[in-house]
C-alpha cells in the first residue's frame, strides 16, 4: 500500500495548513489511518488518527487546534491545522494499517512532507 501526502509548507504563527494523504493499492481494509510527526532531534510522536469505526485520537498538543478527516471510499484522510505554533515544525507522516487483498496485514508511511512555522 502506498501513501502520497500533500499540502505541507510554511506558514506563520496563528495560520492554518491542510495536509492530505491518499492511499492506494491493492487495499483490502484500512483499520487506521492518520498523522505523525517528527521534529528534529525529537522521536516521531502521534497528531491524530482517525479509525475504521469513525473513532478518533489527537496527541495532547495538538487537541482544540488540528482536526482529522478521512474519505472511506477514496482512501483518503485530511488534517486542518489551525492556529499553527512554531513547537508544530516538524516533517508530517501519513500511517495507514490495515489488510490488503491477499489478506497480508500492512503498515505504510508516506515519504513525509515538512510544515514549517514561523516568523
Amino acid at each position: 500500500v502506498q501513501l502520497v501526502e500533500s499540502g505541507g509548507g510554511s506558514v506563520q504563527p496563528g495560520g492554518s495548513l491542510r495536509l492530505s494523504c491518499a492511499a492506494s493499492g491493492s487495499i483490502f481494509s484500512i483499520n487506521g489511518m492518520g498523522w505523525y510527526r517528527q521534529a528534529p532531534g525529537k522521536q516521531r510522536e502521534l497528531v491524530a488518527i482517525r479509525t475504521s469505526s469513525n473513532s478518533t485520537d489527537y496527541g495532547d498538543s495538538v487537541k482544540g487546534r488540528f482536526t482529522i478527516s478521512r474519505v472511506n471510499n477514496e482512501y483518503t484522510v485530511y488534517l486542518l491545522m489551525n492556529d499553527l505554533k512554531p513547537e508544530d515544525t516538524a516533517v508530517y507522516y501519513c500511517n495507514a494499517r490495515g489488510y490488503e487483498s491477499n489478506w497480508e496485514a500492512y503498515n505504510s508511511w508516506g515519504p513525509g512532507t515538512q510544515v514549517t512555522v514561523s516568523s
